[in-house]
């Protein structure tokens, strides 16, 4: 089954939060960017970063 466009805006929000948190420690000024960039999708879909995972109904 595809992804409908907002499942893929938050499927790539989730992806970015975790690369934020990772790379926190190696990169933080990347890290940062990343972290922007997922909340700026989330902010699009008007989700809060606890919900994103359950808003993609997957599993």
């Amino acid at each position: 089954m595809p992804f409908t466009d907002p499942q893929k805006d938050l499927l790539i929000a989730v992806a970015l939060t975790e690369f934020s948190v990772h790379y926190d420690q190696a990169n933080p000024e990347l890290a940062k960017h990343a972290w922007q960039l997922a909340a700026s999708r989330l902010v699009d879909h008007d989700i809060e970063p606890a919900e994103a995972v359950d808003a993609l109904e997957m599993g």
